[in-house]
């Protein structure tokens, strides 16, 4: 896959995961003491700024997303909810598309 493609997927899946409401069960929660709401902000935030820098990444961000990305790895399992299940998927989907862009360039 090209670098535009990359970004335009990763653009499409950001908007689909920025429009998409907060489960707010997960407001507030920590799971295996990783705040939800500060994960979904990290790495959101990540992917944001890759798609808007043209698919790059400075080192600091690089080092938050894959935290991120093992962090999704860890919680996803244990949401129950399937909204809040749905929700990190596609945010763990979205870091990861980011994070593997990274891993080819």
């Amino acid at each position: 896959m090209i670098r535009s493609e990359q970004i335009q997927n990763a653009a499409l899946l950001w908007q689909e995961h920025h429009d998409a409401e907060f489960p707010a069960n997960l407001r507030g929660v920590e799971v295996e003491d990783i705040d939800m709401v500060l994960l979904d902000a990290d790495t959101a935030g990540c992917a944001s700024t890759w798609i808007n820098n043209g698919g790059t990444l400075d080192p600091q961000r690089r080092r938050i997303l894959q935290t991120c990305v093992e962090n999704l790895g860890r919680v996803i399992p244990q949401i129950s909810d399937p909204s809040g299940h749905q929700y990190y998927q596609r945010l763990h989907k979205l870091a990861l598309l980011v994070s593997g862009a990274l891993d080819t360039k």
